[in-house]
């Protein structure tokens, strides 16, 4: 079987301060990852970030490790201005989800957008 990617959301924010973009495309895969599971990709700024089921379990198990129901990716995230970033956060549930934050130095509040995961985390 072969990967098929659904485009899910485009995001895109200008910034009105120096006129600068910031562009998020989400899409669902079929085929993601070594198990090739489904799962999600986020694509920004020149990366690509794939949830795929033992990924966000890692994930997850380090969010229990620290007791938190979400858990904010740094690694994968571009957060090197508070007034300008993109955040990327695992939040546990039924289902999981990817919380995406993006902010412009010219909005006043970021723009957050939730998407689900295509696959259950195991309990604890």
């Amino acid at each position: 079987m072969s990967n098929t990617k659904t485009p899910l959301d485009e995001l895109v924010l200008q910034d009105l301060e120096d006129g600068s973009t910031l562009r998020l495309f989400v899409e669902s895969c079929t085929e993601v990852g070594n198990a090739g599971k489904p799962g999600l990709q986020v694509h920004y700024l020149g990366n690509i970030v794939c949830f795929e089921p033992l990924m966000a379990a890692k994930l997850a198990y380090q969010a229990r490790k620290l007791a938190q129901t979400e858990l904010f990716l740094e690694d994968r995230s571009w957060a090197v201005h508070q007034d300008q970033f993109v955040k990327l956060y695992l939040e546990l549930g039924t289902p999981p989800q990817v919380r995406v934050e993006m902010k412009t130095r010219s909005r006043s509040k970021p723009l957050v957008k939730k998407y689900p995961l295509p696959f259950a985390l195991e309990a604890e």
